[in-house]
């Protein structure tokens, strides 16, 4: 398969929402919660068939670049260049009151919480961004599989869910710079030893993967040397970093620190190296959308977004969500 088709293809399934392999965890939430593992359904082996394109980055990387440590050592990213200046919206051209649409499932990004309100790093960074524009934020929830409509005829000015600029969505919508990315991660056991996962560091180690994903693509066309491991899904391949059959695990970022969050890594392990960032392997990142042809509103966003991270606000909003960063 030709790498333009290979990679419309995956395009094609991410604007398809399907982005949990192996069904280890259902419903919508299931469907969205990394958008780099949509390519979980494609076939890993047409990977060997792109050209050899630009030597993978192994460590924290620039663009979204890791600004730092925060709170407890979190490094939190940074997807805009400070030295350019926006110009700030006209604000007689937007509207008094913004209307942003999400979904009230996918926690941390977008839930409801424990009385019943909207909560999230999204839907957070959506009132950030109506604060910094002066206007008026109106929350809506909304099924995944409407959003894009809800913009498109006018039921909102805005979707902020996780989406993706895709070609198949940008048929539709607009979107603004991405404000996170998904970037792919080496788990270890807490006594694990490597600080830098390289191919050179890693060649030793067994890796565990979920089976036929851009994960396991990405492992075989730059750490071959490993001994590859695959699993049918995450869960099985998260027991066996547990259990010891395996040295390391590598998948999306996301996914692997709300498990190491979470009750059910029981504090087994932790992240090993920095982040792999290949748009090729793991999608473009979350960015906001908003109707075709809506370019004020569009360059708005950016500047608002930009704005929100030079302020110190994307970082503290970051930091809350995510305890465990994942880059």
């Amino acid at each position: 398969m030709a790498l333009p088709v290979l990679i419309a293809r995956l395009r094609a399934v991410v604007a398809g929402r399907g982005v949990i392999p192996g069904g280890q965890i259902v419903g919508s939430l299931g469907r969205r919660l990394c958008v780099a593992l949509a390519l979980a359904t494609l076939p890993w082996v047409a990977q060997a068939q792109q050209p050899p394109g630009p030597s993978p980055v192994w460590g924290p990387v620039r663009g979204g670049q890791v600004s730092g440590a925060g709170a407890g050592g979190v490094s939190v990213p940074n997807f805009w260049n400070v030295e350019r200046r926006l110009e700030r919206p006209d604000a007689a051209r937007l509207p008094k009151e913004l209307r942003f649409v999400t979904t009230d499932d996918y926690p941390p990004f977008n839930f409801l919480n424990s009385d019943g309100v909207l909560s999230g790093f999204n839907v957070d960074l959506a009132r950030a961004i109506c604060a910094e524009l002066g206007v008026t934020c109106v929350l809506q929830a909304a099924a995944f599989d409407t959003l894009a409509d809800s913009v498109e005829q006018g039921r909102a000015e805005a979707a902020i869910a996780g989406l993706t600029a895709t070609p198949q969505s940008r048929a539709a919508l607009d979107f603004s710079e991405r404000y996170l990315g998904t970037p792919a991660r080496f788990v270890g056991k807490r006594q694990e030893t490597l600080s830098a996962a390289t191919p050179e560091n890693v060649a030793a180690k067994k890796v565990a993967v979920v089976s036929r994903t851009a994960h396991e693509a990405y492992l075989r066309s730059f750490f071959n040397e490993a001994a590859i491991r695959p699993y049918p899904d995450l869960k099985a391949a998260q027991e066996a970093l547990k259990g010891g059959q395996v040295d390391l695990l590598f998948g999306d970022g996301i996914t692997l620190a709300l498990w190491l969050n979470g009750a059910d890594s029981a504090s087994c392990c932790r992240f090993v190296g920095g982040p792999f960032t290949e748009s090729r392997f793991f999608g473009d990142g979350f960015s906001v959308a908003v109707k075709e042809g809506n370019d004020t509103l569009r360059h708005a966003m950016d500047f608002a977004l930009q704005r929100i991270w030079e302020k110190g606000v994307y970082t503290d909003l970051y930091l809350r969500w995510f305890p465990i960063g994942f880059y």
